[in-house]
């Protein structure tokens, strides 16, 4: 199991001890995390699960596929250090990773 904290945007936080091999958005709606709206269900298909990444945990994650960068470019709260959390596989290397939600996920 690793810890993440998903922090919402209102700065409310959720610690949770995750299984490694689930991505984050499964953990999150398994946790009914407030944030992470997942509609398509994990297929990169919709950017509704998006997340904030510190830059210190940036190197620790695999880089970006084409799709989920193209995904990011319609967000409307995007930024650099934005990732979709249904492509971000927990491992023992995020123990402690903690990932902000935006305001809105539309």
């Amino acid at each position: 199991m690793t810890k993440v904290t998903f922090i919402e945007h209102s700065g409310k936080e959720h610690t949770l001890d995750v299984a490694d091999g689930l991505t984050l958005m499964e953990a999150a709606t398994k946790a009914l995390i407030p944030g992470i709206d997942a509609d398509c269900g994990g297929a990169c298909a919709c950017a509704t699960c998006m997340v904030f990444v510190p830059e210190d945990w940036a190197g620790k994650l695999a880089d970006k596929d084409p799709m989920e960068d193209t995904m990011l470019d319609f967000c409307e709260h995007s930024a650099e250090n934005s990732r979709l959390a249904c492509q971000i596989k927990v491992s023992p290397a995020l123990e402690g990773i903690r990932v902000t939600m935006p305001e809105s996920q539309h």
